[in-house]
């Protein structure tokens, strides 16, 4: 897969394609739907099959104070893509000036212009151009002028829910980890670099590695059963995390991302990390001691040994 970083100056953008266009933060199970029939229809014609898609998020631009934290960063995206089939990606700059496109323009320039598009699949949700104008019919009725075909591609349902970024959203910051997993057909994963800490858990006798996170989004407060994997193994470890204010020893202090490995005694400062969360074990609470909380720690540290052994393999 190729990724384009400029298409609207870039020079040699494939062309006559099936394209399909959106957001695609997660991509959960019904962004993969859309990405796998687009592939398959454009291999079926035997014409290049490319995704287009928005950075930052739009609303970062048109309305800074709705914008959603974003489920995966660009980088993770491109990461998800690469093995998907597709032969392009093609990130747009959002930018004030982009932001000002009319739908027809967007049509014109885009769509016609720079792709050649053959068809054009998305998603039941799908509006673009300026005020959020253009809409399926539109793109319908201006490719039959254009010589483009237009297809809607209905929403994904599991479990009688419909499947969207919003209850991805919402599953992962309320520690709903099972539901984000049938959303997003994986563990939900945060990546970054291993910061050096207050030493906390070292005093404690549970050394941690703290996570300085490259992701705007990460489950609310509370223990969880997660896999910690370093750029510098080739493996996963089993680990818990904490993320929370650490309440029993500090008073308003910051959010912290912390992981206890078991059974790891490796430094791995400025290393890069990524965290799957599997299971919210409990909920951060204030203890009446250190040795309270170090009790606690201690089952809880059992209770995640007994969760891989229930689930191995991940």
């Amino acid at each position: 897969m190729i990724v384009f970083t400029d298409p609207l100056r870039e020079s040699d953008m494939p062309r006559g394609g099936v394209v399909t266009i959106g957001n695609f933060d997660g991509m959960h199970v019904g962004h993969q739907e859309i990405i796998r029939r687009v592939v398959e229809r454009a291999e079926s014609l035997g014409v290049p099959s490319v995704l287009v898609t928005f950075h930052p998020h739009p609303l970062s631009v048109v309305a800074p104070d709705r914008v959603p934290r974003q489920i995966i960063t660009l980088a993770q995206k491109e990461e998800l893509l690469a093995n998907s089939g597709l032969t392009a990606m093609a990130v747009i700059p959002f930018t004030p000036e982009f932001s000002r496109w009319t739908a027809s323009r967007f049509i014109d320039d885009l769509l016609v212009a720079r792709l050649g598009a053959r068809e054009v699949h998305v998603g039941s949700d799908f509006c673009f151009g300026a005020g959020r104008e253009g809409t399926l019919e539109l793109l319908t009725a201006r490719g039959r002028e254009l010589g483009f075909e237009a297809h809607r591609i209905d929403d994904i349902r599991t479990r009688g829910i419909r499947v969207s970024s919003s209850i991805v959203r919402n599953a992962v910051t309320k520690g709903a980890l099972r539901t984000a997993r049938l959303a997003l057909g994986r563990s939900y994963f945060v990546d970054g670099r291993v910061a050096t800490g207050r030493r906390l858990g070292r005093r404690l006798g549970f050394p941690t590695v703290n996570l300085d996170p490259y992701n705007d989004l990460f489950p609310g407060s509370g223990v969880y059963v997660t896999t910690c994997r370093f750029d510098s193994f080739s493996r996963g470890f089993e680990s818990v995390t904490n993320i929370g204010v650490r309440p029993t020893l500090y008073e308003n202090y910051a959010v912290t991302i912390e992981s206890h490995i078991l059974d790891f005694d490796s430094n791995v400062y400025e290393d890069e990390v990524r965290v799957y969360f599997h299971q919210l074990l409990r909920r951060e609470r204030r203890f009446q001691s250190a040795l309270e909380l170090t009790n606690q720690i201690r089952r809880d540290i059992e209770q995640t040994r007994l969760w891989f052994l229930r689930h191995p393999g991940l």
